[in-house]
């Protein structure tokens, strides 16, 4: 079983501070502080990282899925779009969207909007994020 870790230090108030993130494996290192997170400021935020943890594992499941049925992909290309949103009770994530296309020879509109479905059920980002909506486009692209 793997065990992954990532810690965040925050210093200061809300709105004044700032803090860091850092995985656990020292592939990433990044600032954060409220205008990263709730305007446009420069840094990252905790909202961006669940996209790139999303549009990862998507892709693999995808990949995954596809070289299973014997028409592995060339490529798989996942954009992850988290939504913040501002409610009376407090900031939640109602949805995200998924946009892909795939390079994929030998398969149809059909069989990659399949895969890709079976993908966004069951790849283990998407499983812990069950509680958001989860929209999903994918595309074949033409070779």
């Amino acid at each position: 079983m793997a065990i992954r870790s990532a810690d965040a230090e925050w210093k200061g108030s809300v709105v004044e501070g700032g803090g860091t993130v850092r995985l656990g494996s020292g592939a990433f290192e990044g600032k954060y502080d409220f205008k990263s997170r709730m305007e446009e400021g420069a840094g990252t935020n905790p909202e961006e990282l669940i996209a790139a943890a999303h549009a990862g594992c998507f892709s693999m499941a995808l990949s995954a899925l596809l070289s299973t049925a014997g028409t592995p992909p060339n490529r798989i290309h996942t954009v992850a779009k988290v939504h913040l949103v501002k409610r009376p009770e407090g900031f939640v994530i109602p949805q995200i969207d998924l946009e892909t296309e795939g390079d994929v020879p030998g398969v149809d509109d059909d069989a990659v909007a399949q895969a890709a479905q079976k993908a966004k059920e069951t790849c283990p980002v998407s499983k812990a994020l069950a509680g958001t909506e989860i929209h999903l486009t994918a595309t074949l692209l033409k070779s």
